[in-house]
């Protein structure tokens, strides 16, 4: 089992503490999206209800109602009415672009009159920022009198993407650092050829790789380097055969020289110095290579 516990620990309140201020972060822009949005979208439903009463006005019916506004999609909002109405395209067109001028979220937009039995457009046009930009036909003729249902669509506003993109990028980041960091606090093998800094344990032995130590039953035993990287290569991979041509791969190709018998030698040494602990031994596998074998 491998155990560098305060660098580990060190890390993952250092991550905790990066995800808790960008969480905090992402929650305070979420509520200030939704501040700052609620206000306007109030306001603008106003607007809309003076659109339908100056229609009903319009249509010379002074008594009955603008229904509730409905907003049926992002965005989009339908005004609908007590009664059947009349309406003049060009006056529909003026009141809606001197009402709504009153909105500076509402620089663009589209609207539609649908008819309420079939849901089918019976008028419609286009607002832009920039006039010429504008899409508006037939203002000169009269609608009959029927029941209608004005839908109008907004562009959505500079100001609501970007606040939504730095929302939508604060969330990508925050995945982004969790991703990295928990790859960082997350144990790694030991690279060939290179000590542990950490301290593994197997059986009732306690090995100290950057030491060069072995605790078994409160008696060290001093490893050489060799030996250390050997037992190291071992330890990580518990129960576990490990092909012969591997160790001397990562034990002795650094040093440009592979001695078979060397290798032979090495586990024999290490045998002795694991004996006291009969619990662990390194056993060969016939055809393959050696095993560190830990019963529990």
């Amino acid at each position: 089992m491998f155990y560098s516990r305060n660098l580990l620990s060190g890390k993952r309140k250092y991550l905790f503490g990066v995800i808790l201020l960008l969480f905090v972060f992402v929650m305070c822009l979420t509520f200030n999206i939704a501040g700052g949005d609620s206000f306007g979208i109030a306001r603008r439903e106003v607007l809309l209800r003076k659109i339908g009463d100056e229609l009903l006005t319009q249509s010379g019916d002074s008594r009955s109602r603008v229904l509730p506004i409905k907003k049926i999609a992002e965005n989009e909002y339908q005004i609908s009415f007590e009664n059947e109405l009349t309406f003049q395209p060009d006056s529909l067109v003026n009141t809606t672009r001197r009402l709504l001028a009153n909105d500076p979220l509402a620089s663009d937009y589209v609207v539609n009159v649908l008819n309420c039995s079939n849901s089918s457009v019976v008028y419609g046009y286009a607002i832009s920022n920039n006039k010429r930009d504008d899409i508006i036909a037939c203002k000169g003729r009269v609608q009959p009198r029927g029941c209608y249902m004005v839908n109008i669509k907004f562009k959505p506003t500079g100001m609501v993407a970007a606040k939504k993109g730095y929302l939508l990028g604060s969330l990508s980041f925050l995945a982004f650092v969790g991703f990295v960091f928990w790859g960082s606090v997350k144990p790694r093998k030991a690279e060939p050829g290179k000590q542990n800094t950490g301290i593994l344990t197997f059986g009732s032995a306690v090995f100290n790789a950057q030491e060069r130590q072995l605790v078994i039953n409160k008696n060290t035993v001093d490893l050489t380097a060799t030996e250390a990287r050997l037992l190291l290569i071992f330890a990580l991979s518990p129960n576990q055969t490990i092909e012969r041509s591997r160790l001397q791969k990562e034990i002795w190709e650094d040093e440009g020289v592979i001695v078979g018998r060397s290798l032979d030698m090495f586990i024999s040494k290490l045998r002795k110095k694991l004996e006291p602990d009969p619990s662990i031994n390194i056993v060969v596998i016939r055809g393959k290579g050696y095993k560190l074998e830990i019963n529990a």
